[in-house]
């Protein structure tokens, strides 16, 4: 989570959300360490794009990195509960687990608006745990669209 929330300081400081992901793969044979794949900070402003978020850019960085679209066995971790958007992308990935720092009251997908990974008939699970350093998160939440406010006063 630590690398996820440097990511996330890294789009604060681009006047993006300050959200991070990062995607980590097994440890190798012979490994302790899991395999860091994939890393992803907000750019829907840099980029113009509404899909830039930080878990997005994070799976696609991991699928290039493996040459293959199917992350499975692989943890997501995102300092912010995923949006809908990346929730399904999560799950068309076919990721293992996410985890996550804070909910996301106005947006989350998967346990504050609502709860896509337990949507019945879908064909995949995506393991979830939140609350890890949601504290840290949520205060570089705060304190972006806190000054965001301030600016426009």
């Amino acid at each position: 989570m630590g690398l996820a929330l440097q990511e996330a300081q890294a789009a604060f400081d681009e006047d993006e959300v300050p959200i991070g992901a990062v995607v980590v793969g097994p440890p190798g044979e012979g490994d302790l360490q899991p395999v860091l794949l994939g890393t992803g900070r907000n750019a829907t402003r840099r980029a113009c794009d509404v899909s830039a978020h930080a878990e997005v850019l994070a799976i696609r960085a991991a699928a290039a990195k493996l040459g293959y679209q199917r992350l499975e066995g692989c943890t997501l971790y995102t300092t912010i509960e995923p949006c809908f958007m990346c929730a399904g992308a999560l799950l068309h990935a076919r990721l293992k687990r996410v985890v996550f720092g804070a909910p996301d009251p106005k947006f989350g997908g998967t346990v504050s608006l609502g709860r896509l990974f337990d949507t019945v008939g879908l064909n995949h699970r995506v393991l979830q745990e939140g609350g890890v350093r949601a504290d840290e998160a949520r205060e570089l939440m705060q304190t972006f669209f806190r000054a965001k406010r301030e600016s426009k006063k």
